[in-house]
């Protein structure tokens, strides 16, 4: 999830493309769970429903399969959806997947609320910052600066509270007649 952020317009930040030796390349899916300071980096030839699927299938089965539910919180692209699931597994095994998800997309105007986004500008600076020649090293990079994050159990530290919500999208709120 990189970042492109703007008020204007939420952008989907779920992924990113890369430009690698001046092709475009690779796609990444970033996977973090904030609180626990964990994350996963996927590196992807390009980013259609069925590789979204994989990656939504080894977070369920592989990084967290004791886990009865799964929060994912995500933008609102339209690969990221459970029906892109379908599309890739077989009814049951699909079915099996979505019923441990409960989703949430973030709003249109929202993209501040995506941690992830954080963690994906910390990557763009420490670990993408530079030319990177092939995919492979691309892989090699990101599994690196994935690995020290998660030694080092590396959390976001979100500060925006509830009060301060309320301050800052006033506007949103309905006010209450006396």
């Amino acid at each position: 999830m990189i970042t492109n952020i703007g008020d204007y317009e939420y952008a989907r930040n779920g992924v990113s493309n890369l430009l690698v030796s001046n092709l475009l390349v690779s796609n990444l899916f970033m996977l973090f769970a904030p609180l626990e300071g964990w994350r996963r980096v996927e590196v992807t030839d390009r980013r259609p429903k069925v590789d979204w699927a994989r990656v939504v299938r080894q977070l369920v089965d592989e990084d967290y399969p004791d886990k009865d539910r799964i929060v994912l919180v995500m933008d609102n692209l339209n690969t990221h959806h459970p029906s892109s699931l379908y599309e890739e597994f077989e009814p049951a095994e699909a079915r099996r997947i979505a019923e441990r998800l409960e989703v949430h997309y973030t709003p249109k105007h929202g993209s501040w609320l995506d941690m992830a986004e954080i963690e994906i500008g910390v990557m763009a600076r420490q670990c993408l910052n530079r030319r990177i020649p092939d995919q492979r090293a691309l892989r090699q990079e990101v599994a690196a600066w994935q690995d020290r994050r998660n030694r080092d159990g590396i959390r976001v530290d979100w500060r925006f509270t509830t009060v301060d919500a309320r301050i800052k999208l006033k506007s949103l709120y309905p006010s209450i007649q006396h």
